[in-house]
């Protein structure tokens, strides 16, 4: 059995969508919690239409039927966890007739969703973007992480949390320390022992024992003057962070602001200097999935004129700086620095990640990679920890002005900010721009048609889409994209952010609609 929640597979991750398909075409289960009757519905047993922004008064009413009808797994929570009477008494106050009022669901089928979900062991449940970018971000991966520990789905094939990433290679990048609070491998940067490990290792002092800056942090810092060098590595920031007019008058006020990137894009043009990297497909290295699987990249052609490699840019700005790094080929960078420093990463080396490469944690050159975690319950920490969570609304709510909620997320045809989509003539012509899907209940009140120009506003700004019209979106919501510059979704968005991870709420906004 599959549970997907706050994931639009088929449009956003095609290709592990299809994996589903056919799994439930050869006789496997589907529940789908979304808002939305997007693609992967239609190979539902189950569709759970629940409102934006409800997902954990939602899980907990799960669990709380869970408890109270005593289909949890009772020797797994013995054995292998600890908190569960906190966590039993927090879910007591979902029943289901509560979960189901804040979800804007029958009651029943909150009872349903439960006994069906505890049917079937193990159930692999699986996650995307419509989980975490909320404001109780990650509380609601808490939220699921508990539903999957009450019954037992931990430690097993075919069962976990897994994380479907919002983008290639978000993964790897984690692993390699793209975090502000982390080495490579997961290493916290406060713990004297680690910093002195990665001190002697790169030949330096004292290197920085408080965690660092996260993205909104350092664009506030922008304007503030706290933050005076920015330098931007392979993102489009002035597509793709909340309410973009708030974000070009972040980038607009560093003072030297450098962009590495493999085109010239909407954020280029606030660099003061433009570093030409070389693309995916133009370099050698890794790449690691959700699975935690590092495979081999390979050169399938040479970077144009003055682009390079990523490392090899980085190599060059250090030596300007007075430092010799001696690794010149990201072979020598995996196997003589990643895996020398990282303990979950040692056994992983090049020559071992030719064919079908290995999962972390990998120790030694002699260990076969780890399949799946937690095996037999045996938790990093020990026990796993039920963490419970209280349901919160999101930060801007529908109200008489901007009576209907805002959600956004991608479309098949174009990735992220078209970067790189948006230049190719062929997914144009499929998708060459935004619309506002509403539904037909909402249009009708309106007056609005199908592929009628319309308005969509919000307290931060306003664009003008067509309006598609679906049975796919539910009465009181509209959902768009941030593919298009013109029609994008986050000139609308809030910059409210979970107050830990700093994740913005792209998901759930307040908007009105005007008939142009």
């Amino acid at each position: 059995m599959f549970m997907v929640i706050g994931s639009n597979m088929t449009e956003a991750h095609p290709v592990a969508a299809t994996f589903v398909k056919n799994a439930v075409q050869n006789g496997a289960r589907l529940i789908l919690v979304d808002p939305r009757a997007h693609g992967l519905a239609d190979f539902a047993e189950l569709h759970v239409p629940i409102r934006v922004g409800s997902d954990i008064a939602f899980l907990n009413g799960l669990m709380h039927v869970l408890i109270k009808e005593d289909l949890y797994d009772k020797q797994f929570i013995q054995s292998c966890t600890m908190d569960f009477d906190a966590l039993r008494q927090c879910v007591a106050a979902y029943p289901p007739e509560r979960a189901a009022e804040i979800a804007g669901i029958p009651v029943d089928m909150v009872i349903d969703t439960a006994r069906r979900i505890a049917s079937v062991r193990p159930m692999m449940l699986c996650y995307t973007l419509g989980i975490t970018e909320h404001t109780c971000g990650k509380n609601n991966v808490m939220s699921i992480a508990n539903l999957q520990m009450l019954l037992g789905n931990m430690g097993m094939e075919c069962g976990g949390v897994n994380p479907l990433r919002g983008q290639n290679n978000v993964q790897g990048a984690c692993d390699m320390g793209a975090l502000p609070n982390v080495f490579c491998g997961y290493q916290s940067v406060t713990i004297p022992e680690i910093r002195a490990k990665f001190e002697k290792a790169w030949g330096v002092d004292k290197l920085p024992d408080k965690v660092g800056l996260m993205i909104p942090q350092m664009m506030e810092g922008l304007v503030s003057k706290k933050i005076r060098g920015f330098y931007i590595f392979g993102e489009n920031l002035a597509n793709t962070e909340p309410d973009i007019r708030k974000v070009e008058h972040e980038l607009a006020s560093a003072e030297f602001l450098v962009v590495q990137d493999i085109f010239q894009n909407e954020t280029t043009k606030f660099a003061h200097v433009i570093l030409p990297a070389a693309a995916w497909s133009e370099n050698d290295g890794t790449f690691t999935n959700s699975e935690r699987r590092v495979n081999r990249v390979r050169t399938a052609s040479p970077p144009p004129g003055a682009a390079r490699p990523n490392w090899w840019i980085f190599r060059e700005l250090a030596i300007r700086m007075g430092q010799t790094w001696t690794s010149a080929s990201a072979c020598e960078l995996w196997d003589d620095e990643i895996s020398v420093l990282a303990p979950n990463l040692s056994g992983v080396k090049y020559r071992r990640i030719e064919a079908n490469g290995l999962q972390w944690p990998c120790p030694t050159e002699n260990h076969s990679g780890t399949c799946f975690l937690h095996k037999d319950g045996q938790f990093t920490c020990g026990l796993g920890k039920f963490k419970s969570v209280e349901w919160t609304p999101p930060a801007e709510e529908p109200d008489e002005k901007y009576p209907l909620v805002l959600s956004t997320g991608r479309r098949l045809y174009h990735y992220h900010t078209r970067t790189q989509t948006g230049r190719c003539e062929g997914l144009n012509d499929l998708l060459g721009e935004e619309t506002a899907d509403i539904s037909p209940a909402d249009a009708g009140i309106m007056g609005v048609a199908h592929n009628e120009m319309i308005r969509v506003k919000s307290r931060r700004g306003e664009v003008t889409v067509k309006a598609r019209v679906t049975g796919e979106v539910p009465k009181g919501m509209v959902w768009m994209a941030f593919h298009f510059r013109e029609g994008n979704a986050n000139w609308l968005t809030n910059p409210a952010y979970d107050p830990e991870t700093l994740t913005a709420e792209y998901k759930a906004c307040a908007v009105a609609i005007e008939k142009i």
